[in-house]
C-alpha cells in the first residue's frame, strides 16, 4: 500500500540513522513498502511521526523519523550530537556525508551554511527516492548525490585530490555499520580526505560489543579523539581530526558563538563541551579492526 508523499514544504529534519528498535503498534499506518537491491524498506506514520525503517531478521529498526507537525524538531538526540562537529570547525566550506538516510543532516547543514558544498553518498537509490518522496528531502543547489558505496567513493575522491573540512560518517544497514566502513584502512582513506583544519564526526553505538574495537581503531588512525556520549542515548559520536582538537575553553567559546544560529533546531550546544572527553574508557588491548580482521557479525552484540 502506498499513499502520497509529504508535501514539498516539509524540511527533511528528522533523524538519519539512530537505529532505535521499532515494531508495529497501535495507531501505526504503513504507507510504503519496498524491497531494494540492498534491503527491505518500510515507511510508516504513527501520530505526527513518519519513519523509515529497514526490515531485518531480528526486527525492524528506525532509520529516519520526521515530526510532520513540527518539521524543524530533530526527533532523536543523535542528529544534534553530530552537529557537535561544528565546535571543532564552525565554518565548514565542503562536506562529505556518507549515509544519507532521510536527508536530515544534509538539510540542516544546508540551512545553516547555504554556500556549503555537499557530497552526499548513499549506496541505495531506493533510500534516495524515499527521502525525496516521503521525507521532503530536496538537495541544496550546492549538493551532489552519489549513489555508490562509501568506500568506493572515498577511494575515487582520494585519486581526484578532493578535500573536505567536514566529514560525517552515518552509514548503517539494517543491523550496524557495514564492516568495510569500520576498518583502519577505511579510516585512513577518510583521514586523507580531511583538510588540515577538517573534522570527522562518526555516529556509532555506545552499547555495542564493538565499542572497544572501534575505539582502538580510531585511535590507531587519528590518535586522541573526542568521545561524545549523552545520558539516555545509545549513540556515541566520535570527533577526530588531523590536528590536536580544541581545549574546553575554545569549545565553550565556539558553542557560544554558534548558539543563535542553532537555536531554531533546539541544539543545546553550550551543554556539549563538558561531555566531549578524550579519556579512554575502553579496553586499550582490544584488537584493531582491519580489512583482514573485521568480524563485525560476531562482535557487534545486542543493542
Amino acid at each position: 500500500m502506498k499513499t502520497g508523499p509529504v508535501p514539498s514544504l516539509l524540511p527533511a529534519l528528522g533523524l538519519l540513522l539512530a537505529l532505535a528498535p521499532a515494531s508495529a503498534g497501535a495507531g501505526e499506518r504503513i504507507i510504503h513498502k519496498e524491497r531494494s537491491l540492498y534491503r527491505n524498506l518500510v515507511v510508516w506514520q504513527k501520530g505526527g511521526e513518519r519513519c523509515l525503517g529497514f526490515s531485518h531478521w531480528r526486527q525492524r529498526r528506525r532509520q529516519t523519523c520526521v515530526d510532520t507537525r513540527d518539521p524543524e524538531r530533530l526527533v532523536f538526540a543523535y542528529v544534534r550530537m553530530m552537529l557537535a562537529a561544528l565546535l571543532v570547525n564552525p565554518e565548514p566550506k565542503r562536506l562529505l556525508l556518507i549515509g544519507l538516510g532521510g536527508g536530515t543532516l544534509a538539510g540542516v547543514l544546508a540551512k545553516l551554511y547555504p554556500e556549503l558544498q555537499q557530497d552526499l553518498v548513499e549506496i541505495d537509490p531506493a533510500v534516495v527516492k524515499v527521502a525525496r518522496e516521503y521525507f521532503g528531502f530536496t538537495p541544496s543547489p550546492t549538493a551532489a548525490i552519489h549513489e555508490v558505496d562509501g568506500r568506493v567513493f572515498t577511494r575515487r575522491a582520494q585519486r581526484a585530490g578532493s578535500r573536505y573540512d567536514l566529514i560525517m560518517l552515518d552509514a548503517f544497514n539494517g543491523d550496524y555499520i557495514p564492516e568495510h566502513l569500520m576498518t583502519a584502512e577505511f579510516l585512513g582513506e577518510v583521514k586523507a580526505l580531511l583538510t588540515p583544519d577538517g573534522v570527522l564526526a562518526a555516529n556509532t553505538f555506545s552499547t555495542s560489543d564493538l565499542y572497544d574495537h572501534e575505539s582502538v581503531t580510531y585511535e590507531a588512525v587519528f590518535g586522541a579523539f573526542l568521545n561524545f556520549r549523552l545520558p539516555g542515548s545509545g549513540n556515541r559520536v566520535i570527533l577526530a581530526a588531523k590536528r590536536p582538537l580544541p581545549d574546553q575553553e575554545t569549545l565553550a567559546a565556539t558553542a557560544e558563538s554558534l548558539a543563535e544560529r542553532l537555536a531554531p533546531y533546539d541544539v543545546p550546544l553550550a551543554d556539549y563541551p563538558p561531555r566531549l572527553s578524550a579519556k579512554r574508557d575502553w579496553d586499550t588491548d582490544a584488537r584493531v579492526l582491519t580489512d583482514q580482521y573485521a568480524p563485525a557479525n560476531l562482535l557487534r552484540g545486542p543493542f
